[in-house]
């Protein structure tokens, strides 16, 4: 896909679910920044331009697929269609302006050449889930679960649940939906994208 149609995805399932005060505002900040062109990593999954957005999608997708699963087709009982499209579309906009560009001499076929690379330049190094909750909360008031959800969502990946893995496991127990996305982040990153090669 093109990065205009990553793009027009995005936005589409933006404007169709997330309606709450601030959410313009918010959206104004991420056409403004790189969050449209960025990568979702320097060298893993989706590390190519637009690959946070389109991770951000794909994580969107299996999110939904997953609550499907697990509570039918009345998950929204559970948890509303905004919820589902904040805490899946937002849950990284940490990475915001958060890679450069830089060129490295690599060695192909016995030549050495010039070779774009993503490279971390943490203008805010606030952290990562709680960073992002911290950055929308700028724009718009989270629920509890959203946060929870946003805040945890790397899982044992988190370098925080070395030291509250009790906590990570309360707020799994007390917020599944938030267990269940954190499930959703990894099957996008491991199943649905690949890293560079």
């Amino acid at each position: 896909m093109s990065l205009e149609e990553i793009k027009d995805e995005f936005l589409q399932i933006y404007y169709d679910n997330i309606e709450r005060d601030g959410a313009e505002a918010l959206l104004d900040y991420l056409e403004r920044s790189d969050f449209f062109t960025a990568p979702a990593s320097s060298r893993s999954h989706s590390a190519y331009e637009g690959g946070l957005c389109q991770h951000s999608i794909n994580v969107y997708k299996r999110f939904v697929k997953l609550l499907e699963n697990e509570y039918g087709q009345n998950w929204e009982n559970v948890i509303s269609k905004e919820s589902v499209a904040i805490i899946a579309l937002l849950h990284d906009i940490c990475k915001v302006n958060y890679y450069a560009t830089e060129l490295r001499n690599v060695k192909k076929d016995g030549q050495w050449v010039q070779e774009p690379f993503y490279k971390i330049e943490d203008a805010l190094p606030y952290g990562h889930g709680e960073k992002s909750v911290y950055m929308i909360s700028g724009f718009m008031k989270l629920t509890r679960e959203e946060a929870m959800a946003i805040n945890w969502h790397m899982g044992g990946f988190d370098p925080r649940a070395k030291d509250f893995s009790l906590m990570l496991s309360n707020v799994y127990y007390k917020y599944p939906t938030a267990f269940i996305f954190h499930i959703a982040d990894n099957m996008a990153t491991y199943l649905d994208e690949k890293p560079k090669a």
